[in-house]
């Protein structure tokens, strides 16, 4: 989890120190931002897990004419246990492209791509167990500019992750905001 945190930090400083220049010059392409919010466990995981929570941070990149932009993301989702004394968390790493929908104030956006998702169970007293897995998500957001200089979003994902019997279902919705 350190290495995710030093990674992800170093991500932003690398985006800031870069869109320096570029808001002089008046479009900024390159965005940060951060997330958090209610995480809803579904299919095989909802039966064994309770809602949830998820927080990310995130590094964007937006070219000024065109509606379709990418960003990286690096999330981490933790659910309550409903059948064991502990949780399952869910840190990932995602790449994914968003389609922006300009319509005037508010900005509806489709939102989806593909990462590693790391799939922890903490036994209360027992230690971890934790394996990788490829996952993806899709989903869709408003965007709701509040100022020139950055921007809230309400979004819900649907997040796949597939584990060595079946798979996890998850649904985040966040709200967050780009800067």
């Amino acid at each position: 989890m350190k290495r995710l945190a030093l990674s992800s930090f170093l991500a932003a400083a690398t985006v800031l120190a870069a869109a320096a220049p570029a808001s002089a010059q008046g479009y900024n392409p390159f965005q940060i931002g951060a997330a958090a919010g209610i995480a809803f466990p579904t299919g095989d995981l909802g039966s064994v897990t309770n809602t949830g929570y998820n927080v990310s941070v995130m590094v964007g990149y937006k070219p000024e004419f065109t509606p379709i932009g990418v960003r990286a993301e690096a999330a981490y989702n933790q659910f309550g246990s409903q059948t064991f004394n502990g949780n399952v968390n869910i840190p990932s790493f995602t790449g994914n492209l968003v389609f922006g929908l300009p319509m005037g104030t508010l900005s509806p956006y489709a939102i989806g791509g593909a990462g590693l998702y790391q799939t922890n169970i903490d036994v209360n007293g027992g230690g971890t167990a934790g394996e990788n897995h490829f996952g993806f998500n899709i989903g869709g957001g408003i965007k709701i500019p509040l100022s020139s200089s950055f921007e809230t979003f309400v979004e819900a994902r649907y997040n796949r992750v597939t584990v060595n019997n079946g798979s996890f279902s998850f649904i985040p919705v966040t709200v967050g905001v780009m800067f």
